[in-house]
């Protein structure tokens, strides 16, 4: 399959994903924010409507959408501090009813957003490959140097704050990271399922991890496996690459639960790892100081 240009295109583009969206996932399930990717992709679509129907780059438009729904979502975040999922309601559903009026304008639209929602190995282009290379190398940088105020800020704001962390103008830059990594994906898994590759290797590492660098790096070795076995699959039994990835990560889910359980029945796994009891348990403070000094 290595013969075609486009599947070289498609296994480029989808380390390259594996290698930044797993890191994002941690970040976002840690935060509770988990179906943030889901709707930063539908409001990413609404962009990439736009695009076609004004005749600009559809790629572009979607990357600025997605940024925008990011800034969007963080603000009104601020504004329901109370009702989290508040503001991500909001966006998904304006970002829908958006993309619905813009296909609407344009009777052949519809038919090419089959890729944008189900993700299509041949719909990378050269051009797709260079934005999806310059936004890991962004998001790569972005992780791991501020990765101590983003770690301090993910289980405690107002500690964070009180630590000297910027909070404010951290929370707007990764919700500007999350929306450049959701667009960049979309080619992959395709808008519907961007929130697999994201949210389901982080949450197999969070099951295993025993601290918060080995839970990013089990995350993204799931995440690449997921996908270079997913493309493959894809590319010999002829299925949507985004639903053959997502459902090969939910395996892997799956049987990680079924291992881990079985692993505690027999007494092999103890309880007390990060991903047995200090993840859920990691937002209140004692919980907080032994996590801090434990990872780094």
């Amino acid at each position: 399959m290595f013969q075609y240009e486009f599947m070289q295109r498609a296994f480029l583009a989808g380390g390259l994903i594996a290698l930044i969206a797993p890191i994002l996932g941690i970040y976002l399930v840690l935060r509770r924010q988990s179906f943030m990717s889901d709707t930063l992709s539908h409001v990413s679509m609404a962009g990439v409507a736009l695009g076609t129907v004004i005749h600009v780059e559809p790629v572009l438009s979607g990357f600025l959408f997605a940024i925008l729904g990011g800034l969007l979502i963080e603000q009104l975040r601020r504004t329901y501090k109370t009702y989290s999922e508040v503001p991500v309601a909001i966006i998904m559903t304006s970002g829908l009813a958006l993309a619905m009026v813009l296909m609407s304008m344009k009777a052949s639209l519809s038919k090419s957003f089959s890729s944008y929602l189900f993700g299509s190995i041949v719909a990378v282009s050269r051009t797709q490959l260079i934005i999806i290379a310059a936004v890991t190398l962004i998001g790569l940088a972005f992780f791991v140097l501020l990765r101590r105020p983003l770690y301090a800020m993910t289980f405690e704001e107002d500690t964070a704050a009180v630590s000297g962390v910027p909070v404010k103008l951290m929370s707007f830059a990764f919700a500007v990271m999350t929306g450049m990594i959701v667009a960049a994906a979309m080619p992959i898994v395709g808008v519907l399922l961007v929130s697999s590759l994201i949210v389901l290797p982080s949450a197999l590492a969070l099951r295993f991890a025993r601290g918060f660098a080995s839970a990013a790096l089990l995350a993204v070795i799931a995440g690449m496996t997921g996908v270079f076995s997913g493309l493959t699959a894809s590319y010999y039994t002829d299925t949507p690459p985004g639903g053959t990835i997502a459902l090969i990560l939910l395996v892997f889910l799956l049987g990680g639960i079924a291992i881990q359980r079985a692993a505690k029945m027999l007494g092999i796994w103890k309880a007390g790892d990060v991903s047995a009891s200090g993840v859920p348990q990691s937002r209140k403070r004692q919980s907080n100081q032994t996590i801090h000094k434990r990872s780094y």
